[in-house]
């Protein structure tokens, strides 16, 4: 192999999310046509590329059983379209699986062993619930205490990180929610997120429908209403479903290329990936992972919190991204942050979100040349946390970091 080469962010798209369940909009449609539409809708958008030229497609899911199983990355890919030459393949990283099939996908190109390649996600949690699947954990991990029996319920887990740092309030957690649910109803507002978006047919008991915007929004969030919510995973607790993620269906996918690759074939180049890295935590509070991850990846790029302009962190909980930007010493409420809204005003469907975070984050390049470096991160269940450091191709170098 070669030196490494520049990796680029192409393009990314999802569907637009929708809530789990049978009152939810994707209800009657598959997992693996919310992912088929959203590979259909980034393949329309990019139409210089050759599809003979993608030399993988992966895409990620946490629950691989029924219509959300059978090697994703290959069927999906099928009936999207692509040639048959073109291979894929499935992955489970929990919450952050599209963040490593992208970060794997990337890899490879940077060493010259792939040109351009798809990667993403999808998570129906209305049909495949969380815990809800056959797995069958071995009972070592309780017998020998190796992992908490309860540390596979995520609400318990952000419950211990208000109790592992009690000036972590739920009053701040609230508000995180609440003003997460104002910025992301403003950043609609502006049309920002509307863009990215691709139209889903649905069918239910009415009729034909077509979704068009992400379904669990509620911009009328007031701190007043979040401090009446029950809090189900512990009598007394902080952790409300006014400051969690809400149980969420949809997809997302992302197309990668070396730059060089992307200059030939005229493909914009959205975001450059600088590095990457994941690190586990104790399971019991996962939501830590992001910490260390963050610190690996600025370490291997040379960079310090301080040079991040933008974040986008998987809002799983309030309580999870407000340990992260307190460990860094970030304001609650800086403007660097999330700033058009999270996961607990759009939704998190597990596996596909990391994605997510990579398009809102390049559309956010776009409109800030004075932002150079970027940064998308997530914890994960059983203990990880996966970040990406990317670098605005927009920067102008007249001001900001």
């Amino acid at each position: 192999m070669g030196a490494m080469r520049e990796v680029v962010f192409v393009d990314g798209v999802r569907t637009p999310f929708g809530r789990a369940g049978e009152k939810g909009m994707y209800w009657g449609t598959r997992a693996d046509d919310l992912a088929v539409k959203a590979l259909q809708g980034l393949l329309e958008r990019n139409p210089q590329l050759p599809l003979d030229r993608v030399d993988d497609v992966g895409i990620a899911a946490t629950t691989q059983q029924g219509d959300q199983g059978l090697t994703l990355g290959r069927t999906v890919a099928l009936l999207a379209g692509l040639p048959i030459t073109v291979p894929g393949f499935a992955l489970d990283r929990m919450c952050a699986g599209a963040m490593t099939t992208a970060s794997l996908m990337g890899a490879a190109i940077g060493a010259g062993q792939y040109d351009i390649a798809i990667a993403g996600g999808v998570e129906h949690m209305g049909r495949h619930p969380i815990g809800g699947s056959d797995a069958d954990p071995n009972p070592r991990f309780v017998a020998e205490r190796l992992v908490s029996p309860d540390a596979l319920n995520m609400g318990i887990t952000a419950e211990r990180l208000h109790d592992r740092f009690p000036h972590l309030t739920k009053e701040r957690a609230d508000r995180f929610g609440m003003l997460s649910q104002q910025k992301v109803q403003a950043a609609y507002d502006r049309g920002d997120i509307q863009a990215d978006l691709v139209p889903v047919a649905t069918r239910s008991e009415t009729g034909w429908g077509l979704a068009t915007e992400d379904e669990g929004r509620r911009p009328e969030t007031t701190m007043e209403g979040l401090a009446t919510l029950r809090t189900p995973f512990r009598p007394h607790g902080r952790v409300t479903a006014g400051n969690a993620s809400p149980l969420t269906d949809g997809a997302t996918m992302s197309v990668l290329a070396g730059a060089d690759t992307a200059a030939e074939l005229g493909l914009t180049a959205k975001m450059r990936m600088l590095g990457f890295a994941f690190a586990g935590v104790q399971p019991e509070v996962m939501g830590l992972g992001p910490v260390p991850s963050t610190e690996k990846a600025l370490k291997r790029a040379g960079l310090t919190i301080d040079d991040i302009g933008l974040f986008e962190l998987n809002e799983a909980f309030a309580v999870q991204v407000l340990s992260f930007t307190d460990h860094f010493g970030i304001a609650d409420d800086d403007p660097r942050v999330n700033p058009w809204g999270g996961a607990i005003a759009l939704g998190h469907p597990l596996a596909a979100s990391g994605v997510r975070l990579m398009t809102q984050l390049a559309r956010q390049f776009e409109q800030r040349p004075d932002v150079r470096y970027g940064l998308t991160a997530m914890c994960v269940g059983l203990g990880q946390g996966g970040s990406v450091i990317w670098e605005n191709p927009h920067f102008d170098g007249k001001k900001g970091k």
